[in-house]
C-alpha cells in the first residue's frame, strides 16, 4: 500500500496537531453528484452497485476527484450484516430497504447466528482493498457499520419505520430476546468491521442512526453497551498505525458524556448541539465530528461560508475536530455548494491551528 500523503484526518480523530481542520461529508457519495446517479443506472439498481467491487469503488472515488476532501469512506449500506444472516434484502423503488424474512419472535431470534464474513460479505472486503490501491495514499479511508440498535430496529420492523413500534415492543416484552438479537448483531459487526480494517480500512465509523429514538435508560442498556462491547472488541492498529473509531448517534447528544466513556477516539454530533458546549462537556476524552446542518448547502455560497466559520469558532483553537455534516448530504444539493463548504473549512481553519 502507498505511504499516506494526507493523515489529517487521522492525526485529528487522535488530537494530534494539524495544519487545518480535515472535512469529509457522510453520504459524500450519493445521487447529490450526477456522475453517481450515472453509475448507479449502470448497475441497474442499488444492490448491485454496493456487491460489485469496481462500482462500489468507482464511487466511493467520486467525490473525491471534484472536491478536495481528507477522507473517503467506503460505499456500501449499514444492511449488509443483517442481508449476510439470511433475511434477503432488497430495495423497493422509492420506499427504500426491506427484508422478506423479518425478525418478528423469539424463535426468530434464536436462529440468527454470526455470518461467515468472508463467505457472506467479501464483496465488501474485495471493495475495501481496491479502494485503497485506487487512492494511491491520498487520503485515508473509512470503514462502517451500523451500530447493533440500528440494524436491529430494521430486522425486526422489516424496513425503515417511524415509530418504533415493533422492535420496541419487543425491547419492552421480551427484553432477554432483544439482547440476544444485539448480542449476536455486535459479535457480527466486530467480525465485520475487524475484516475491513485487515482489508486495509484506515478508520472505521459505527453509525447509531436511530440512538436517539430511544429513553436514557434504554440508550445506554441496549444501544451504547452494545457499541462498547464492538469496540472492545476491535483491532487498534494495523500496519503499525492506530485505527481510530468514530460513533455517531443521530438524535443523541444529551448522552456525550456516556458516550466519551465507551473507547471511541470521536463522537459524531447531529446539527442539534452547539460543538463548542460539546467540546467543554466532554473535554479531552475524545475528538468530534460535526456538525453543519446538512440543509445549510442550499443557501447562498457566502451563507455557507459564514456558518462554516460560526462553527470553527464555536469548536476553537485546536486539534480534535473533523468538520462534517450533522447528518448525510441530501440528494438535492447542488455540488458547487458542497465544494464552497468544503474548501472554506480549509480556507477558514488555518487561523485555530497555529
Amino acid at each position: 500500500m502507498d505511504a499516506l500523503k494526507n493523515d489529517r484526518f487521522l492525526r485529528a480523530l487522535l488530537r494530534q496537531p494539524v495544519d487545518a481542520t480535515p472535512v469529509w461529508m457522510m453520504r459524500q457519495a450519493g445521487r447529490y453528484l450526477p456522475e453517481y446517479r450515472a453509475t448507479r443506472s449502470k448497475a441497474g439498481n442499488f444492490l448491485n452497485l454496493c456487491k460489485t467491487p469496481e462500482l462500489a469503488c468507482e464511487v466511493t472515488l467520486q467525490p473525491l476527484i471534484r472536491f478536495d476532501l481528507d477522507a473517503a469512506i467506503l460505499f456500501s449500506d449499514i444492511l449488509t450484516i443483517p442481508d449476510a444472516m439470511g433475511l434477503g434484502l432488497h430495495f423497493a423503488e422509492g420506499e427504500g430497504p426491506h427484508f422478506h424474512h423479518p425478525v418478528k419472535t423469539a424463535a426468530d431470534v434464536k436462529k440468527l447466528a454470526v455470518p461467515d464474513i468472508h463467505a457472506t460479505l467479501q464483496y465488501v472486503m474485495d471493495a475495501v482493498s481496491l479502494i485503497r490501491r485506487e487512492l494511491h495514499g491520498r487520503v485515508p479511508l473509512i470503514g462502517f457499520s451500523g451500530s447493533p440498535w440500528t440494524l436491529a430496529t430494521y430486522m425486526v420492523e422489516g424496513g425503515g419505520s417511524k415509530e418504533f413500534s415493533k422492535v420496541k415492543g419487543m425491547l419492552y416484552e421480551d427484553p432477554n430476546s432483544m439482547h440476544q438479537l444485539l448480542d449476536v448483531v455486535a459479535r457480527s459487526v466486530s467480525a465485520y468491521l475487524n475484516a475491513q480494517i485487515e482489508a486495509g480500512a484506515q478508520a472505521v465509523m459505527i453509525f447509531d442512526t436511530w440512538g436517539g429514538a430511544l429513553t436514557t435508560r434504554d440508550y445506554q442498556t441496549f444501544s451504547l453497551n452494545y457499541m462498547q462491547q464492538i469496540i472492545a472488541e476491535l483491532k487498534r492498529e494495523q500496519a503499525g498505525r492506530p485505527i481510530p473509531v468514530v460513533i455517531f448517534s443521530k438524535g443523541g447528544c444529551q448522552w456525550l458524556e456516556m458516550q466519551a466513556q465507551i473507547g471511541a477516539d470521536c463522537l459524531g454530533l447531529d446539527w442539534t448541539m452547539d460543538i463548542g458546549l460539546a467540546r467543554s462537556r466532554v473535554g479531552n476524552h475524545v475528538a468530534l465530528q460535526g456538525n453543519m446542518d446538512p440543509t445549510v448547502l442550499y443557501a447562498s455560497p457566502q451563507r455557507i461560508r459564514d456558518e462554516v466559520g460560526f462553527i470553527l469558532k464555536s469548536y476553537g483553537a485546536g486539534s480534535g475536530h473533523v468538520f462534517n455534516l450533522g447528518h448525510g448530504i441530501q440528494q438535492n444539493v447542488n455540488p458547487e455548494h458542497a465544494k464552497v463548504f468544503i474548501d472554506a473549512v480549509h480556507e477558514l481553519s488555518g487561523i485555530y491551528h497555529k
